[in-house]
């Protein structure tokens, strides 16, 4: 079994020990097919995991991105928030041999620096205040796997030179343990910011952004991949459509044109939100203008500062380009500097 077998039958057997070791097998195989199916379903269905482009700087990235996915290179994603990072990430992962192994994602900016540590190392029981049981940390958690480390830009100071030694060595402590462990792993990491810049200023260091930057993938943004805005909108809302059981048929010439003049600040996350905006409140076949948030009309003047408006209206356009660049409330809430509940309230009142 260790080299591979499903079951044994120990001797002396009985035709029905057979039988049922055989459906058994039968039933297990069938179970894995099924999984199968479903997962070639979800990449057909999801448009997320679509990367037919007939752009050239993202074919390039894709091509790129299928030709290292085969091997255990380190890699560092750049690209603005919204462009997909962690969506190639997944499928990097799915098409490596590392693809029946785990693959963990874990958000830098969304842990203390204390808990980070322990979150990516893991930490014994007792280690700190609250450890009231061993935490084995997602590098052991993904095992033969795959690591996204989402927003690298963002690691502390202090795990730079923790995490820059697992890369070279692949070896670690627990927190509060001084045994050293070993893992197989395969580090990706994501980026939005200029880290060449924050190199040069001190904030992040530069040997563990030379192990980062083995192979480089650059997304670009949306905004300058226009000719994809047409087909990645129908196929989002042809992806929405089907999990409300409403058959669309797609986007009126004037909804279309407006979808390819905006400029996309949020990038696919924001073209998500938008189409599934639509599909809710589309009750025709056909998704029409009147469908699409205020921001994309056409000859809409977008408040600036300084312009002779509202003090509220500033707000709403700074809370709208926020939330478009954002993956959560929490963190939109963070950067406008106010509680999820102060957001909340401000979303109702201008009906974003």
């Amino acid at each position: 079994m260790r080299r591979g077998a499903t079951d044994y039958i120990p001797k002396p057997f009985t035709p029905a020990q057979v039988k049922l070791a055989v459906q058994k097998v039968f039933e297990m195989r069938t179970l894995e097919q099924r999984v199968a199916a479903l997962q070639e379903d979800l990449g057909r269905l999801n448009p997320e995991a679509d990367f037919s482009t007939t752009n050239a700087a993202m074919q390039r990235v894709i091509n790129l991105s299928r030709q290292v996915a085969s091997t255990d290179a380190t890699l560092l994603m750049r690209g603005e928030s919204g462009t997909g990072k962690t969506v190639l990430a997944r499928a990097i992962h799915h098409w490596s041999h590392r693809a029946n192994k785990p693959i963990c994602i874990v958000s830098c900016p969304a842990f203390s620096a204390e808990l980070l540590e322990s979150e990516l190392f893991g930490h014994v029981k007792g280690a700190f205040t609250g450890a009231v049981r061993d935490n084995p940390g997602r590098i052991a958690t993904c095992e033969g796997g795959t690591l996204l480390l989402d927003e690298i830009g963002d690691l502390p100071a202090n795990l730079q030179p923790k995490l820059l030694r697992f890369l070279q060595d692949r070896e670690y402590e627990r927190v509060g343990d001084y045994a050293t462990r070993k893992a197989d792993v395969r580090i990706i990491a994501g980026t939005n910011r200029d880290l060449d810049k924050a190199v040069k200023e001190g904030g992040f260091r530069d040997d563990l952004f030379f192990r980062l930057n083995v192979i480089q993938i650059e997304i670009p943004p949306l905004r300058e991949r226009p000719e994809d805005v047409t087909i990645l909108a129908e196929r989002l809302l042809t992806f929405f459509g089907q999990a409300r059981h409403h058959l669309f048929l797609g986007f009126t010439q004037e909804a279309l044109q407006a979808l390819k003049q905006y400029h996309w600040p949020g990038n696919l996350r924001e073209l998500r939100n938008v189409v599934e905006r639509a599909a809710i409140l589309c009750q025709t076949d056909r998704v029409g203008i009147e469908c699409l948030p205020e921001n994309l009309l056409p000859n809409e003047s977008h408040a600036r500062l300084g312009d002779r408006v509202p003090l509220e209206k500033i707000e709403e356009e700074h809370i709208r380009r926020v939330l478009a660049t954002t993956k959560s409330l929490q963190e939109a809430a963070d950067i406008l500097g106010i509680d999820q509940a102060t957001l909340w309230r401000r979303r109702k009142k201008y009906g974003i």
